[in-house]
């Protein structure tokens, strides 16, 4: 039995995601980089820490990954081993902080009133790891707008999912004003046993805008150099669109809807598939 809460842990994260693909030396990058995010959304996320002592954590957090803290707190640990990756790469650390905007919204507890100010928030909650990926692999600056979308697309699947665990112990609502009041639909259903006709109707438009996202980032994989980066990038798409399918079939408030091993299997050889085709093609167009 489930009481349709999606309590979060690390195997629940779509980001980073297919690491496997990267080489050795990426992988531990990658795995510095989640650490660290993780770091930040725990923090964020701790229901027994007041608000303040949140923010004063997430500013040592910060401080320290840009080499001002000197004090050991725990958040020293993860920050000091990103920041010794960071200059080796010569990666900006806005690629990191930037989530801290995101991560100090999540500790005040902001409101979203409009569509535009959650997909700000995915801004910074989500668009900096795409954008780390990217910069990881030497693309393109022009890679990092359709990536931006494609991010914002995952997030907001992922806020979908978590609809009642962030409602119900995080006190936490990503679902804009404008879109309880099209819908006709009150915050407080979130945390009920099962979505009402209203609520399933607003998650309907949801997806159906998260699908407009993922239309703004189709471009993506075509114009990414990194073959092993641009399969990875296939398979988020893979998987994104099955989640969305298995939100619009299930329901949320009610059951624990999350990707299974045959989801897995499925969109990495479909993505591995894709993300090969797309390079073939590419090189043809091409000449070569």
């Amino acid at each position: 039995m489930t009481d349709g809460l999606r309590h979060k842990q690390q195997k629940d994260e779509n980001f980073p995601v297919a690491s496997f693909l990267f080489n050795k030396q990426n992988q531990d990058i990658v795995s510095a980089y989640y650490d660290y995010a993780r770091c930040g959304d725990d923090i964020a996320d701790d229901s027994s820490l007041p608000s303040a002592e949140k923010l004063e954590r997430l500013k040592r957090l910060e401080d320290a990954l840009l080499g001002k803290e000197l004090a050991e707190p725990p958040e020293t640990i993860v920050a000091n081993r990103l920041r010794n990756v960071f200059l080796k790469e010569n990666l900006s650390f806005s690629l990191a902080t930037d989530l801290l905007t995101a991560f100090r919204q999540d500790a005040e507890g902001f409101h979203y009133e409009t569509w535009g100010q959650l997909v700000n928030y995915c801004r910074h909650s989500a668009a900096p790891v795409g954008r780390f990926l990217l910069a990881l692999h030497d693309e393109n600056p022009s890679t990092y707008l359709p990536s931006n979308a494609l991010c914002a697309a995952l997030q907001i699947v992922n806020h979908i999912q978590d609809l009642k665990y962030d409602a119900k112990i995080l006190k936490r609502v990503y679902i804009p004003d404008e879109l309880f009041e099209q819908f006709k639909v009150k915050p407080d259903t979130l945390t009920r046993p099962q979505s009402s006709a209203g609520l399933k109707l607003l998650i309907a438009e949801m997806t159906n805008r998260v699908r407009g996202l993922l239309k703004d980032a189709e471009i993506l994989p075509g114009i990414v150099k990194s073959r092993r980066l641009r399969m990875v990038i296939c398979i988020i798409f893979s998987l994104t669109n099955i989640m969305v399918k298995k939100i619009l079939k299930g329901d949320v408030l009610a059951q624990e809807i999350k990707l299974n091993k045959w989801d897995w299997l499925r969109a990495t050889f479909s993505g591995v598939g894709r993300g090969l085709f797309i390079r073939r093609k590419t090189l043809t167009n091409k000449g070569l």
